[in-house]
């Protein structure tokens, strides 16, 4: 495989796709810390601005996974015994964690991800209090060590999904090698790399570039990095399929570390799984059926002493399960995306429906609010479109219908969501976009659609939009409780109609104001 520089990646990055920005409390606790002169004050009142942020750190401290010898009840009194490092660490878990979470249906098993995420960091701090040291940084490091794998996804979209299908029915490449063929780079070198962007201490970024080769890791982060590798076989005893393989994998790797017999291994499998449940509780994350390896031996043993059966009875009804399981596994999965398809997409131009789009809009605005994070919302519509059809025919109008679907596609982001409204009328929900972001996406939206031509026969078709824009910020509102979608669809589609009034293939953007509510109410 060629190498990459990171120029030539982050070359990648700005001209195909938009990465997600770092969560904003991040880089306040970030800024904080790297000043000289900081207070504990400082770092204080910032965490504490976050209401739900403080209450799942004090729980996180008061937890088994610190066993402090009293109970903390504010921020101040866990910065003092917990530690500026560690109290900072415990904070960018939560926010990175909540601030990268999706919980859409998709491909992408975002609860998985994160669960896997938390239970290797609880495993990485346990191995490494083993091995007679203490590593503060070790759980951030672990938490995050996977996060290339999970903003690759949110910015490549179906290109990364082909890498993750390959990964996963070839058992001959692993999803690193995967990457590299598709992008000559992987996700531990890309999570390295992005969280460097961010300001992420090196002390975290530095080892996360070799937590699954840490062989090849320079000598003075050659211990982190193998720690981190055990910590992912470790954790993927409790969410892999391979449990006994992954275990006698584990025993072997541990042997490098220190001597540890299978009595003492099977303890740190349960104290791994015992206090991953209770912070995976903490961080509000589906713990999945994780359980203590030793009640997994113990409900084994269990249905096995259940069979009345022959060995060689046993394994032909294993073979016999499997094959049945997976065939039907298949088709349910065949079915669940045919249904997917049926209920969200609209038949001609594979868009999100009307339906979803209600659906979305009330999701986004509802999370604009909670979090005070800006929306953008766009409707447009194509300009005479009744002479396209009555001029080349309903297919040619269809076929336009379906290039400039495919068209507006690869202008969008991964994070927008666009969808066919109704007849030529379309939307697109733009998350976590300014008023002028808005702006000039919905320019550059309507100049893609101006450029695009549709070949049938002997005619070349082309058309035009007018587009109508809606944007809130929460910020300039006293209260946002009465901001409702209508009101953002009421706005966009007045400024449609103006740009329809005042000569079509044009943009007309407002900006919500606490007066749009009071007229909107009478």
């Amino acid at each position: 495989m060629d190498t990459i520089s990171n120029e030539e990646i982050w070359a990648l990055f700005d001209n195909k796709i938009n990465l997600p920005s770092p969560p904003a409390i991040a880089l306040q606790i970030l800024n904080i810390v790297q000043q000289q002169d900081f207070s504990l004050h400082d770092l204080e009142k910032i965490i504490s601005a976050d209401p739900a942020l403080t209450s799942k750190m004090l729980r996180l401290a008061n937890s088994s996974f610190y066993s402090l010898p009293n109970k903390v009840g504010n921020i101040n009194r866990a910065l003092a015994v917990l530690g500026t490092n560690v109290i900072k660490n415990i904070a960018l878990s939560f926010v990175f964690t909540a601030d990268l979470r999706n919980t859409e249906r998709s491909y992408f098993d975002f609860d998985y991800f994160w669960r896997r995420s938390v239970t290797t960091a609880v495993a990485a701090d346990l191995v490494f209090e083993a091995t007679g040291a203490k590593d503060e940084d070790i759980f951030v490091t672990a938490l995050l060590q996977d996060i290339g794998i999970l903003v690759m996804f949110l910015s490549q979209g179906a290109s990364y999904i082909k890498v993750l299908k390959k990964a996963v029915s070839n058992d001959d490449i692993n999803l690193m090698q995967a990457e590299r063929e598709e992008y000559r780079f992987d996700h531990q070198h890309f999570g390295a790399l992005l969280l460097e962007d961010w300001g992420i201490p090196s002390t975290i970024t530095a080892p996360m570039r070799y937590h699954h080769e840490p062989e090849l890791a320079p000598a003075e982060l050659s211990k982190k990095a193998s720690i981190l590798d055990v910590a992912t076989l470790l954790s993927s005893i409790y969410t892999n399929k391979k449990t006994a393989q992954n275990v006698k994998a584990l025993q072997k790797k541990l042997e490098s570390f220190f001597p540890m017999d299978s009595d003492k291994t099977r303890d740190l499998l349960d104290n791994v799984a015992t206090k991953s449940l209770e912070i995976l509780k903490i961080f509000d994350i589906d713990p999945g059926d994780i359980k203590p390896y030793s009640q997994m031996l113990q409900e084994a043993n269990d249905e096995l002493g259940k069979l009345n059966l022959s060995y060689e009875q046993l394994i032909l009804e294993l073979k016999e399960s499997k094959d049945k399981a997976e065939l039907f596994a298949s088709e349910l999965r065949f079915a669940n995306e045919k249904l997917e398809t049926l209920a969200f997409r609209d038949g001609l131009t594979n868009l999100f429906n009307h339906r979803y789009f209600q659906e979305a809009l009330v999701k986004e605005l509802s999370r604009a609010k909670r979090y005070g994070h800006p929306l953008s919302l766009l409707l447009f519509d194509i300009d005479h479109f009744k002479k396209v059809n009555d001029n080349y025919g309903h297919p040619a109008g269809d076929q336009v219908l379906v290039n400039m679907a495919k068209a507006i596609m690869n202008a969008v982001r991964p994070s927008d969501i666009i969808a066919r409204y109704g007849g030529e009328e379309f939307g697109v929900i733009l998350p976590e976009t300014d008023f002028s972001g808005m702006k000039v996406f919905a320019e550059r939206l309507r100049r893609c659609v101006a450029a695009n031509v549709t070949e049938t026969g002997e005619h070349s078709i082309k058309i035009t939009i007018s587009c109508g824009g809606a944007h809130f910020s929460p910020g300039e509102f006293a209260s946002v409780e009465e901001l409702s979608p209508s009101l953002l669809i009421n706005t966009a589609d007045k400024a449609l109609y103006i740009s329809k009034d005042n000569g079509r293939n044009m943009v007309t953007n407002f900006s919500l104001k606490k007066a749009d509510l009071k007229s909107h109410k009478q």
